[in-house]
């Protein structure tokens, strides 16, 4: 992609020139006295028009975002009018002049759709001062599919004209093949999410409605709290809106769920936990910590015939959070380990390991995934770092 969106730049360099001569001179009719050579005016209100123009297109390729674009795409193009279409139907008309009958627009783009070639065409219009004499129509592309066209119409042929609309028309492909990779990269997110919620182990819940029960008659008031602490978990744990939460929330729930864990085993597992307040407004990634707790437990407590010790700590580590989570359980094989986190070996050796390593890399780059400290019989320690801002991400 990066390949494509750069030979683009450098492609729309003759639209950047065309509409910066075109501009310019009217700066300078204009009388602006602003910093700059009026082809450098030019080039930055050019620049400026299309970055306005690229948000509503991140969204897709619908009549809501082709008309939120179509004048900016107009302005680029300093043309009479402009249309934008999808393959079937006309989403946006922009331009002073009267908007063709839609039907009549859609034959005169089909053969742009059909070869995914620019055309020109006479508009049919025999009128000597009309506006719309000439046109034309440039496929815009994504993934290798004709998705629709940028229309251009003039009141007479011009070959630079041609050529412009040629390349707007490959910018809008590049906007909505970024807009696919958004929607791409969001599918990916939440079907790791799904993968982590259904590693909640069934038998997790069962030992813990168990639990609960078992109080029930020899402590009602504590089975309500923690039916009540489990209800928030699970609450927390399959909720459908975000990708991200915040520190505190994250903590919350492994709180509820370590509540659940020691209703069960008892004096068998302690914890500790070290939090500075300060970093409890940081966000990460949904269910990011929870399945290296779980984790953690499942390992402390696994052939542990004395107390399990797992360690929660979260410090502030200047423009970054730091949190540690440690056990002084069985340990793992570095070898295996490292499998674990290329997806490959038994994924319910390392519970959730892999998916929030590549999810904390998604987001915030490849200098942020989990370190980890391990060896078979000396237990295992994760320390995750997460960024106190970036651009993007924040909790809803």
């Amino acid at each position: 992609m990066s390949g494509a969106v750069t030979a683009t730049l450098l492609a729309l360099c003759p639209v950047l020139l065309g509409a910066g001569f075109l501009l310019g001179r009217r700066a300078h009719r204009a009388g602006h006295s602003d910093v700059g050579t009026p082809v450098e005016r030019a080039t930055f209100e050019t620049l400026h028009t299309a970055s306005l123009a690229a948000p509503a297109l991140r969204a897709g390729l619908t009549e809501d975002t082709a008309r939120k674009s179509a004048r900016r795409l107009r302005t680029l193009l300093g043309t009479e009018a402009l249309a934008v279409t999808n393959r079937g139907a006309v989403l946006a008309w922009d331009g002073a002049a009267e908007h063709p009958h839609a039907q009549h627009v859609m034959d005169q783009v089909a053969p742009a759709l059909a070869g995914g070639r620019t055309v020109a065409f006479a508009c049919g219009c025999d009128a000597v001062d009309c506006p719309l004499r000439w046109a034309v129509a440039a496929p815009v592309v994504a993934d290798g599919r004709v998705l629709g066209t940028v229309v251009a119409y003039a009141p007479r042929e011009s070959a630079v004209l041609a050529r412009a609309t040629d390349e707007v028309a490959r910018w809008v492909s590049v906007q909505l093949e970024l807009a696919e990779l958004d929607r791409s990269r969001t599918r990916l997110i939440e079907a790791e999410i799904k993968a982590l919620r259904a590693q909640i182990s069934p038998h997790f819940i069962f030992n813990s409605l168990a639990a609960i029960a078992s109080f029930v008659r020899t402590d009602p008031e504590r089975a309500r709290e923690l039916l009540l602490e489990f209800a928030d978990f699970t609450r927390y744990s399959f909720r459908r809106h975000g990708e991200f939460t915040t520190l505190a929330d994250e903590l919350h729930s492994i709180d509820q769920y370590l509540a659940l864990v020691r209703a069960r085993f008892g004096d068998r597992l302690a914890v500790t936990l070290q939090i500075a307040p300060e970093v409890l407004p940081v966000t990460l990634p949904f269910l990011c910590l929870q399945p290296l707790v779980e984790n953690a437990v499942k390992h402390g407590l696994e052939g542990a015939v004395t107390r399990s010790r797992i360690s929660i700590g979260a410090t502030d580590a200047g423009a970054e959070a730091e949190v540690v989570i440690e056990d002084d359980g069985v340990g793992m094989d570095p070898d295996e380990l490292r499998a674990i986190l290329r997806g490959e070996g038994d994924a319910s050796s390392g519970i959730g390991l892999s998916n929030v390593d590549e999810r904390l890399r998604q987001v915030f780059g490849d200098g942020y995934g989990l370190v980890i400290e391990t060896a078979v019989g000396a237990g295992m320690k994760i320390t995750v770092r997460i960024p106190k801002y970036r651009a993007g991400v924040y909790a809803p």
